[in-house]
């Protein structure tokens, strides 16, 4: 049964190649922090290695990768970010592990709601806070929504795009002070009134800011972003073991805690 179990992950993720010991290395989405950080320490206490786990915008991170940063296992908010690092001979395989979808925040007096969003999203008193396109699927995902809108109301893709303001995300993104969660804090200090960001952050986002407004979004403006998994080549073996726990009803779980649609949950 090992011997199979390893021919199998062989043609699922590629060769194993001169593997290091040591440490295993994850690189993730910032949306991804609680969920993956929790199956990362139950990984480690099951099977007794050591995860280290960094957080950031997926563009950014696999950038990272590129550069030659030593990474055993990338998990994007996409599936085009883990397909480059394919594409460029780095890994040989993306698999789907997670959903999540778009929704809108905003302070009590904006007054939000599903039926209204996008007005709200367009009215020229609304600051609209986003992540960066290109730097993070955030961002993507959001620009998407924008030309989904244009559809309904003809003009408001070029509305959204010139207001929206990029406050997270990517290189100039806002600094955040240790221990906030940025949606709260840059609404909380009036860098933005409302907020489009993944429907999986609105708990933490509720923990600092109680009185949160969170919709989804309307069936014609919604969003589903699929998030994509990867082992890099010549990775530690036990990354394949860690990406069969993160799909396994286990690892599911704990990221459907965490908001996330688990597509491999029984």
């Amino acid at each position: 049964m090992r011997r199979l179990l390893f021919i199998a992950l062989i043609f699922c993720f590629g060769p194993v190649a001169s593997a290091s010991a040591g440490d295993l290395v994850l690189y993730g989405a910032g949306s991804l922090k609680g969920g993956m950080t929790e199956i990362a320490a139950q990984f480690d206490q099951r099977f007794g290695t050591t995860t280290k786990v960094t957080f950031g915008p997926s563009g950014m991170m696999r950038e990272r990768i590129e550069k030659g940063e030593p990474v055993d296992i990338f998990t994007s908010a996409d599936i085009g970010n883990a397909q480059k690092l394919i594409d460029a001979k780095r890994a040989a395989t993306v698999v789907l592990f997670a959903r999540n979808r778009l929704c809108g925040y905003a302070k009590p007096a904006v007054g939000l709601t599903t039926e209204n969003f996008l007005a709200k999203t367009l009215d020229p008193g609304v600051k609209l806070g986003t992540s960066t396109p290109k730097a993070d699927p955030g961002g993507d995902y959001t620009w998407e929504m924008f030309h989904k809108a244009d559809g309904i109301q003809p003009g408001s893709f070029t509305a959204l795009d010139a207001k929206a303001l990029k406050l997270v995300g990517g290189p100039q993104a806002v600094a955040i002070p240790s221990g906030h969660n940025a949606q709260a804090y840059l609404m909380g200090s009036g860098q933005a009134d409302m907020f489009i960001s993944y429907c999986s952050g609105a708990n933490d986002v509720r923990k600092e800011m109680a009185d949160v407004t969170v919709v989804e979004l309307p069936k014609e403006l919604a969003i589903s972003a699929a998030y994509g998994l990867t082992v890099l080549d010549k990775a530690n073996p036990d990354a394949y073991r860690l990406a069969l726990f993160i799909l396994s009803p286990d690892g599911q779980e704990i990221l459907a805690k965490y908001g996330f649609s688990a597509p491999t949950q029984p």
